[in-house]
């Protein structure tokens, strides 16, 4: 039973990898071109044969690091899910002034540009279009439920690409008509928070901004839709967790030995600590008098470790590394903590109980230290 809720987990964190947020599909390069490239060209450098010693690729290593990411993705998802309530996909827009931001801009542009010159030629041509109207139904299909049994339906019989193509070859395509169709189906599938943006398609009228806009949203509902589904699933993923974190970190210690290391020494170095601390306490310290050390001390004393670790030091534990963030940020809490606590009884040490049981005078002094020490680890 365990192994088939591993295996629908897998499977589960594999379709979010896959599926990005926001989608770019392969018909958005201008300028594609399906026939394969000619490999007679004298000016190419000649590969050497696969079959040759020197131009073999190592298969089974490549194999054993493309699984080893494969699993180490799939942990990371699954923790950050089980862990983080607030979790969400974005969409994948980079930052307007950045390489990859103008790139895009560019490479979309031009690909939109080259589909409104197809449209508005005499006679128009098509082709990219009946392209964009099959990822429109690939991406609406993607958002039905198994319910959907009747829209399905309907969605292959409006959109028929066989029957779409037969219009083309007549000159009988209406874009317009789809378009308001695929526009109705969308408003019955998004989210509330995605009604407005829905309802502003239907004022446009021009075909390219209507499919670019069309191509937007449906983006948009996607990652609606994978955020809805992460949130459905978390509970059974709660439930989960540890077996599968668990079976995760062995399928990687076994294609990687020495891949817990740092975990290892993490762990001696806590049971050496706990072991003196445990023999300082002892009336008659030695190897043989104290009393064992319990397994549950020694977590406490490497997870208090943790909050004050070395930022230079490497050697993180990669059991903890996915919640490094996290602990960073309770260490910087506790060192706040530990310093407001020193100055109050600082204060209360030089100025007596009289003024320090004055009326709101803790609160305004912990306010003005907290003030004051804020963003102090960064300095």
């Amino acid at each position: 039973m365990y192994i088939a809720a591993q295996s629908v987990i897998d499977t589960f964190i594999n379709t979010l990898l896959n599926s990005p947020a926001q989608q770019q599909t392969a018909s958005e390069m201008p300028n594609q071109r399906d026939e394969a490239p000619d490999d007679s060209h004298g000016d190419l450098p000649c590969l050497e044969k696969l079959h040759s010693p020197t131009g073999s690729p190592p298969t089974s290593s490549l194999s054993g690091l493309m699984e080893l990411e494969n699993c180490v993705s799939n942990l990371s998802l699954a923790h950050e899910i089980v862990v983080n309530e607030d979790f969400r996909f974005k969409p994948n827009s980079p930052p307007t002034e950045s390489l990859e931001g103008r790139v895009s801009e560019i490479v979309h542009r031009a690909f939109w540009d080259s589909l409104r010159e197809q449209l508005n030629s005499d006679p128009p041509n098509y082709d990219h279009a009946v392209i964009l109207l099959q990822e429109v139904k690939t991406m609406l299909q993607s958002l039905l439920l198994p319910g959907h049994v009747r829209l399905r339906s309907q969605l292959d019989e409006v959109l028929d690409m066989d029957l779409i193509q037969q219009e083309v070859d007549h000159g009988a395509l209406d874009l317009h008509r789809l378009a308001g169709y695929v526009i109705s189906t969308m408003a019955s599938l998004c989210a509330p928070v995605r009604d407005p943006e829905v309802r502003a398609l239907r004022d446009l009228r021009a075909p390219v901004e209507l499919l670019r806009e069309i191509f937007r949203v449906l983006g948009l509902m996607k990652t609606d839709m994978v955020n809805f589904t992460i949130q459905s699933l978390r509970p059974h993923l709660l439930q989960q967790a540890a077996q599968y974190e668990r079976a995760k970190f062995q399928q990687i210690l076994d294609k990687q030995p020495a891949s817990l290391d740092n975990t290892t020494a993490w762990l001696q170095a806590a049971e050496s600590e706990e072991a003196s601390a445990v023999s300082s306490r002892s009336e008659s310290p030695g190897p043989d008098s104290r009393g064992p050390v319990s397994a549950s001390a020694i977590l406490i004393r490497a997870y208090m470790c943790l909050l004050h670790w070395d930022p230079q030091d490497q050697k993180y534990p990669e059991t903890v590394l996915m919640d490094r963030a996290r602990l960073d940020a309770l260490g910087r809490r506790l060192e706040m903590l530990v310093l407001e606590a020193s100055v109050l009884l600082l204060t209360k040490a030089q100025c007596g109980g009289t003024v320090f049981s004055l009326q709101g005078f803790v609160g305004k002094l912990r306010q003005s230290v907290t003030a004051l020490l804020e963003g102090s680890h960064t300095r």
